[in-house]
């Protein structure tokens, strides 16, 4: 018989033997009489192993990003014949920041201001909750990019510890979890996880309520969602695909269906928010198609014109370059699309499905790219086939990071596009 668990093979020692270290030694029954024990003080709360390994490699590369930032200022200043190096924090106040910046600090239609002035900035095309908060934080950090700052690095941590463990669920082998975050954190678009963005806010809330519906704790599934939605549109897919995992499971509990219904609550409030101020309840969709033109194009049309700004001469070389990217991405997102649906994955091709469609449809293609940093089933995916076949890491490695260390560059220095 093998020796599947050694430890119940273990005997009681012989009247006079004395124990072995394998063999605790009899514990002497505490009476009443006894004082009860006393608590050793030095039991905290601790991580286990995997995830504290996961977060040591998120700071490493939160460092190297800080690295690449001074290097910027340095290097590629505003003014090229300047002989000083801009804040710090320069790098990071770059395009979208300001938006999340002037709504968390003056309100959506400050002063009366709104789409019907010319020059509006479109700022409602921006969902609430990353701004709430970075008022919020504000309240305790006075420098609004710090706040912003701090918001995404601890987001970022908690993203990660859930991407590992979520990798955990579907991959064998000790090495699963940190694979998978090594490869998300040094794709190339992981610059966007150290900004005061909405992605690692999105990531904190979206990859937890993914590990508890997968844990099958649809309330926390839920809430979580209802969260994530109020940060990005994007929750509302997260909240199609936990539906399809509900209605694919073996026990279906009805009683929990009110549950999934939830995360389309904020998206209905902001749009009431909206109507109030503008009298549009599609405001938020028209400020996405004044500043972004993410009206609605068949596919095949959104596809032409990126791939007649990518190779027909029509921009100049670095938009032409930022196409290219959207389109590769998009390549990238169909291949995942149909291996999900090969493995019969629906709940993650529902995700990845409603994601591809939002961002295929419009004039052309604008954040795909920045898009795949939310799609955990890439990650996971490409962590699997290395385990496979483990050339995969050292090609992903090679190839990854001089990309990310590029669009790092490219976004700290006020370059980026799309």
């Amino acid at each position: 018989m093998p020796l599947i668990w050694p430890e119940l093979r273990q005997h009681a020692p012989l009247p006079g033997q004395r124990p072995t270290r394998h063999e605790p030694a009899p514990q002497r029954f505490r009476t009443r009489a006894d004082p009860p024990p006393k608590p050793s003080g030095r039991r905290v709360f601790r991580l286990p192993p995997d995830d504290r390994e996961v977060l040591w490699l998120y700071l490493l590369t939160r460092a190297g990003l800080w690295v690449t930032a001074y290097c910027a200022r340095w290097l590629f200043p505003a003014a090229p014949d300047t002989h000083e190096a801009g804040s710090v924090l320069a790098p990071f106040q770059q395009w979208d920041w300001y938006h999340y910046l002037h709504i968390a600090r003056d309100g959506y239609f400050p002063d009366g201001a709104g789409p019907w002035l010319s020059h509006w900035d479109n700022r409602e095309a921006f969902f609430p909750g990353f701004p709430l908060l970075l008022r919020a934080v504000h309240v305790v950090v006075p420098h609004w990019t710090v706040a912003g700052l701090l918001i995404s690095f601890v987001a970022g941590g908690v993203a990660v510890v859930a991407l590992a463990r979520i990798a955990r669920l579907y991959l064998p082998g000790a090495d699963a979890g940190r694979r998978t975050v090594l490869f998300f954190l040094l794709s190339p678009c992981a610059v966007f996880l150290a900004v005061g963005y909405t992605e690692a806010l999105f990531l904190a809330l979206a990859l937890p309520a993914w590990l508890a519906a997968q844990r099958h704790n649809r309330p926390l599934a839920a809430a979580l969602t209802v969260l994530a939605t109020a940060v990005r549109i994007s929750g509302l897919f997260l909240a199609a695909a936990i539906a399809a995992h509900f209605l694919l499971a073996a026990r279906r509990h009805w009683r929990a269906l009110p549950w999934l219904a939830l995360p389309a609550l904020p998206a209905a409030l902001y749009a009431w928010y909206l109507h109030a101020y503008t009298g549009d309840w599609l405001a938020w969709k028209h400020a996405q198609e004044r500043g972004w033109y993410r009206d609605f194009h068949a596919p095949w049309d959104a596809w032409s014109r990126t791939w007649a700004g990518a190779f027909g001469r029509t921009q100049t070389t670095g938009y032409a370059f930022m196409f290219q990217a959207e389109l590769l991405a998009m390549l990238v997102g169909l291949l995942l699309l149909a291996l999900l649906l090969k493995q019969r994955r629906w709940p993650e091709a529902t995700y990845t499905g409603l994601t591809l469609w939002a961002l295929g449809t419009s004039y052309w293609y604008t954040s795909i790219p920045r898009a795949t940093l939310l799609s955990w089933p890439l990650w996971i995916t490409l962590a699997a086939w290395s385990l496979r076949r483990p050339r995969i890491k050292t090609v992903y490695l090679c190839l990854a990071a001089p990309l990310s260390t590029l669009f790092a560059l490219t976004f700290l220095t006020g370059r980026w596009a799309g």
